[in-house]
Formats: structure tokens, C-alpha cells, sequence
């Protein structure tokens, strides 16, 4: 077997069959965290470096893993010492999916198939800045050549989406639908949430003194975002909030944090349980998916976090967290009128999540295996579970989760590779017909996720 070859991921003869079928439908990615702005402006990327790991924490941190020092990932160094810094560990990072990725789009997108390491990192240099130089490997063009048809990038409340509608006229469709996440507003217990309640105000030319007023600002943004094509809100929550909420206890914890006093854990869980239900009935309105990202503990290692801030690898996932609860709550106030799709972090959850997704129906669907499941090991016991235990037929679809545009292809091909493969061993163990294994991939990998999100 050759590295990245024909049978990569698959490993059988009915996998190979079923990709053959899905391997060039269109890619939809209903949640990412693409750089807008950097797309529409629609320059060349200036060098290798910024094109597979200026803006990639999962590179920086096995590179921290291989003793690089700081300088080489987010530091002062030149964009090609930090290039042939990572050229020179790449080997080691063989048996991580950061090593597949960064050749995949190597080779399927650059049309480079040197592999990277100590000995080929200068000359690669070189050979990849001329690869892109050309007027043909551009943000828009790498997204064509990729076969991107629809993707929802992050957005939040405040944001004007004029860059999407410039790469939606270039692009002579709606490319780039931003996608609605509220948690500035919701985590009451952040730094800089006074301030950020302060800027909605600002943005909507409403003095915001209550709860009520605040609800009442974000409508006007959720309007505004249906406008300009959202389908979807997203919002990263550790643990879903469970606590009973009123109004008149909302509005006396939010009007206590306004004023800069302190507010209780207890008093978070209840404003965040009463902001949640109302940005959700928001959604049932108008039809949108609410996505909840659930499990990721944050900036654990203080001295990234207090040197470089935040969304730079410092974070992990904990098996103690208990989602069930809020979960159950929460889905059952909104049962048969919400969309809801569950990604969680930590593997040991997913087995909750798929009960759960099972008892409330197919309206609540389970997310693609998330951040650090986002593995070949993690995506085939997801899938190999959800057939068991759920329906396959009713998973929510592929999403890359990248800042990284190429990311758009490799992490496509990996999953529907893995699909590929998870449903041609059920097929050579009888428990399916290879056409029916075949329809079921194709409805997972494109026509399911097109209709449940409105793509």
C-alpha cells in the first residue's frame, strides 16, 4: 500500500467502490472558521508558510511536541525559518493527522508529491511559493479547484458580512453564508463581556440597560444575519447550561453584571440557560440549525494562554463533564421545532450523544467527530457507532472546523475516505447491499447535510 494512494483509509474492495462514488460530489462545510476578509481580497498567498501554518494551531502544537521553540510557530522568525523549522521535525509527526493533511494538499492542490522533511524543505520552499505565484492558485480558485459549493463561516452578532457579499459576486453564487454565534454576548462571566454588551449596543442604536433590551439588539442582528443568507447559529458551550431561568432572574444577574459586580456560578448557569432558550426560539422561527460545540475546556496551559491569548492550542477536552441533564432539557423544551445538531469533544461522550439523538428524533442530529476526533481513528468509531446505535442515515455531515483553506479539500477527502471504508466492511460482512451502502454514502456526504441545513 502507497502512502496516500488509492486504497488510503479504505482498505477494502466495496470501500473502494463507494468512494468512486462520492469522492468528486461538491463539498459543503456548514461550520468553519474561514478568514473572509483573506478570500475576498482574493490575493496570492505570499509563501508556503502562510498558505499551511500561519493561522493552523494543530501544526503549532506537534510542533511544540517535537521541541520547537515558540519563535519558529507565532514568534519573530521569517516566514521560511519557521517553514524549514517544521520541515525539519515533519517526520516525527508521521501517525498524526497533521502529517497526512499538510501532504494531501501537498499533492492534490499543488501537484508537489516530495515529501516534506529536513532533507526536501528548502527546496520545497521555493517549489511551492512558485506553485503559488500563479494567477490559478488564489483563494477563489483553490475554492473551485477544490469543488467547494456552499460553506458557513463564523460570524458574530456585531459583524456587517460585507466581505461575504464581495465573495459572493465574484464567485456568481452564494458561496460563503456566515453563520450566527452569540457567545461574546452569552458568557456573562468572560473578560470584556461589559464592553462587548456595550458594542452590540453600538451597533444597533440601542441603549442596553436589561436583559430585554439586549434579546431585543440580538434580533435585530439575527434579522440582519437571515438577510445576508444564514442558515445556522453556532455556540461553544463547556457544558450545556441547565438551571431554571426566568426573565426577572435573568434580568437582575445581567443588570448585576452590567454594573460590574460579581455574579455566582449559579447565577452564569441561570442567565446562560435563559440566553440559550430565547437565541434558540429565534431559531425555530426562522428555521435555522442551532450547533452546539460542547466539551472543549479552554486555555489550560497559562503560559501560552498569558503570551499568546487564545485559540493557539491550549486546549483539551474532560471526560467528568456530564452533557445529559441540559441536554435533555433543553431539547425538550424545543422537541419537533428545533433543529439541533450535537459535536462534542471528548470520544467517551459520544455514546450519550447518540442516545440522546436517538430518543429525540431526526430532528436531533449528531455533528461530525470534532477538533480532536477530527482523526482517522476518531471518525471511524463515530461512524461505526452511530450505525449501531443511531441512524447513519440521519448524520449532520462532514464540517472542516479550519482557518486553513486547503483544509476545505484534505478533510473531505479523509472523511469521506473513512466513510468509504466503515460502509464497505459492513458491506463485505453482509450487513448491507453494496447498492444500498452506496446511495447511503452519497446521501451522508452531500444530499443529507444540503437538505437538513438549506445549503
Amino acid at each position: 500500500m502507497s502512502f496516500l494512494g488509492d486504497n488510503y483509509l479504505i482498505g477494502n474492495n466495496a470501500g473502494m467502490k463507494i468512494y468512486a462514488g462520492i469522492k468528486s460530489l461538491p463539498i459543503l462545510d456548514p461550520h468553519n472558521h474561514a478568514n473572509i476578509k483573506e478570500i475576498a481580497a482574493n490575493c496570492n498567498y505570499p509563501n508556503a508558510w502562510q498558505l499551511f501554518a500561519a493561522t493552523d494551531h494543530y501544526v503549532w502544537e506537534v510542533m511544540r511536541k517535537c521541541g520547537v521553540a515558540e519563535e519558529y510557530l507565532t514568534g519573530s522568525r521569517t516566514p521560511e525559518e519557521k517553514w524549514l523549522k517544521m520541515a525539519s521535525v515533519f517526520p516525527d509527526v508521521a501517525g498524526n493527522p497533521v502529517y497526512e493533511w499538510i501532504h494531501l494538499d501537498l499533492r492534490r492542490y499543488l501537484g508537489i508529491n516530495t515529501l516534506l522533511g529536513p532533507d526536501t524543505g528548502s527546496a520545497m520552499w521555493e517549489q511551492v511559493n512558485s506553485v503559488l505565484a500563479r494567477p490559478d492558485k488564489r483563494p477563489l480558485q483553490f475554492l473551485q479547484q477544490i469543488g467547494v459549493e456552499a460553506m458557513c463561516s463564523t460570524d458574530d452578532p456585531v459583524d456587517m458580512l460585507e466581505e461575504h457579499g464581495v465573495v459572493n459576486r465574484a464567485a456568481g453564487k452564494t458561496l460563503i453564508r456566515p453563520t450566527w454565534r452569540p457567545d461574546k454576548a452569552m458568557k456573562i462571566f468572560a473578560p470584556g463581556w461589559r464592553e462587548y454588551i456595550g458594542k452590540i449596543g453600538e451597533r444597533f442604536g440601542i441603549s442596553i440597560k436589561s436583559v430585554k433590551d439586549l434579546i431585543a439588539a440580538l434580533q435585530l442582528s439575527h434579522d440582519y444575519f437571515a438577510a445576508h443568507g444564514c442558515v445556522a447559529s453556532d455556540h461553544g458551550i463547556e457544558v450545556p447550561p441547565s438551571a431554571a431561568a426566568t426573565l426577572d432572574d435573568a434580568d437582575a444577574i445581567f443588570r448585576k453584571a452590567v454594573n460590574g459586580d460579581a455574579v455566582s456560578c449559579a447565577e452564569v448557569g441561570v442567565y446562560m440557560s435563559y440566553f440559550l432558550d430565547e437565541v434558540a426560539e429565534m431559531n425555530v422561527a426562522k428555521d435555522w440549525v442551532c450547533q452546539l460545540h460542547m466539551g472543549a475546556v479552554r486555555d489550560v496551559r497559562d503560559t501560552l494562554f498569558r503570551s499568546l491569548g487564545p485559540d493557539v492550542g491550549g486546549d483539551i477536552s474532560n471526560h467528568f463533564q456530564d452533557h445529559m441533564p441540559a441536554l435533555i432539557k433543553f431539547l425538550n423544551r424545543f422537541d419537533g421545532r428545533l433543529k439541533v445538531v450535537l459535536y462534542c469533544l471528548e470520544p467517551g461522550h459520544q455514546a450519550t450523544l447518540a442516545t440522546i439523538s436517538r430518543a429525540f428524533g431526526e430532528k436531533v442530529r449528531l455533528g461530525s467527530a470534532w477538533w480532536l476526533c477530527d482523526t482517522p481513528v476518531g471518525m471511524k468509531r463515530q461512524l461505526e457507532y452511530i450505525g449501531s446505535v443511531d441512524l447513519l442515515s440521519n448524520f449532520a455531515g462532514m464540517v472542516s472546523d479550519s482557518r486553513k483553506l486547503l483544509s476545505y479539500g484534505s478533510r473531505f477527502e479523509m472523511f469521506r475516505r473513512i466513510l468509504s471504508g466503515v460502509l464497505g466492511r459492513m458491506v463485505e460482512d453482509g450487513q448491507m447491499p453494496q447498492e444500498i451502502a452506496e446511495n447511503l454514502a452519497v446521501k451522508m456526504a452531500y444530499s443529507e447535510p444540503k437538505k437538513f441545513f438549506g445549503l
